[in-house]
């Protein structure tokens, strides 16, 4: 199957960081029902939890799992952070540098979960051997987590790295990569990954509906009894998929997973990870080249930026925030507030070439009406 080939969907393009544009052949393999019993159904679970597995480049013989929650990629950092450590004796580590990092915090805070906190500035790279320091002088603390990609901001953190330092202190490590997997390369094993969260909406360009779960089985298999919620039991959802029914323990989002099997093959028939990269690296390029002749700074500096998302501050002059998001959105291209730019989802350097076009039109909309 050639790229080329795959009709490009009539939709405004979304430039934000999910929900993602998609291809008109993923929407329309959502166009049928199937029952969460029906053997093709099963069978389709069977293959994505395959699929998934082969794009980390991990397999169940490998001794690694991939589980398939219904909602959204929260959901799956919820399940994650409930599950992953002791009820009585469980304490995380959070490496924070942006709002996904604070996010799981607050999940921690709301189950009343110990934690500690190591807080960077937003556009800052976290201190390796900070985090060592405190694993080291903190025996009680058990797991460590860190955003992949905060995406607020688009800054990419170091996770091998920081894999090297939890393994060496013998602790659990969980990846949030709720927007790198799928466009950005990287050795699942090479990372001492135990836990690793993305979802159906992201870089593989499903739709929303489920998140995902590539784990260690070793790891897995400790997460029993340890649930603060009867449906985030991440070892419960194992037992029913590995189940001879291999079922959902409850309603599946039926047409979320057509759709997204249909996506791992787009992806696959793109190059896989390393094509998605350089689709993301090129629409990326195209805009910070862009916004930069418009006066717009990006937030993350070059070093630690990734090519998936970036955030900007505004030349001195620009409209307000909320009449420069609106303005975009009345041209046909919605953005996030910050300004923050999506370079993910079925998007090419053409696509960005047309958005900056209209981002012109609004600055000089801007400027003749001061």
């Amino acid at each position: 199957m050639s790229l080329s080939r795959i009709p490009a969907a009539k939709d405004k393009p979304l430039f934000t960081p999910g929900p993602l544009s998609t291809s008109m052949t993923v929407k329309q393999a959502m166009l049928r029902d199937l029952g969460s019993r029906d053997f093709e159904f099963i069978q389709t679970v069977r293959q994505v939890r395959e699929k998934l597995l082969r794009l980390a480049g991990v397999s169940q013989a490998m001794g690694c799992e991939a589980l398939l929650l219904q909602g959204s990629g929260t959901f799956g950092i919820e399940a994650v952070i409930t599950c992953a450590v002791p009820k009585e004796a469980g304490k995380w580590l959070f490496v924070i540098n942006g709002a996904y990092g604070e996010r799981m915090a607050h999940i921690a805070d709301i189950h009343g979960i110990a934690h500690v906190d190591l807080k960077y500035p937003e556009n800052t790279l976290p201190d390796i051997a900070e985090i060592d320091d405190n694993l080291r002088g903190d025996p009680s603390i058990t797991a460590v987590a860190v955003a992949h990609c905060e995406t607020t901001t688009g800054i990419i953190n170091p996770i091998q790295d920081i894999g090297d330092v939890v393994r060496k202190r013998g602790r659990t490590y969980f990846v949030d990569s709720m927007s790198a997997f799928g466009a950005v390369p990287f050795d699942f094993k090479a990372c001492r990954i135990d836990f690793l969260v993305s979802s159906s909406n992201k870089c593989i360009e499903g739709v929303p509906g489920f998140s995902f779960i590539v784990c260690r089985t070793e790891a897995l298999a400790a997460c029993r009894g340890n649930a603060r919620s009867l449906s985030l039991d991440l070892f419960d959802q194992w037992l029913g998929l590995e189940s001879d029914e291999g079922q959902f323990r409850f309603t599946p989002p039926v047409q979320a997973l057509l759709a997204f099997d249909r996506a791992l093959d787009e992806l696959e028939a793109e190059g896989g990870i390393e094509g998605r990269h350089r689709r993301y690296a090129a629409n990326h390029r195209a805009l910070m080249d862009g916004m930069a002749a418009l006066g717009f700074e990006p937030l993350a500096g070059n070093g630690s930026r990734s090519y998936l998302t970036a955030r900007f501050r505004p030349p001195a002059g620009c409209r307000p925030e909320r009449d420069l998001t609106e303005s975009l959105r009345q041209r046909g291209f919605l953005i996030s507030p910050g300004p923050l730019v999506a370079t993910m989802g079925r998007i090419y350097p053409a696509t960005i070439e047309s958005f900056l076009s209209a981002l012109r039109d609004v600055l000089a909309a801007s400027h003749a009406a001061a």
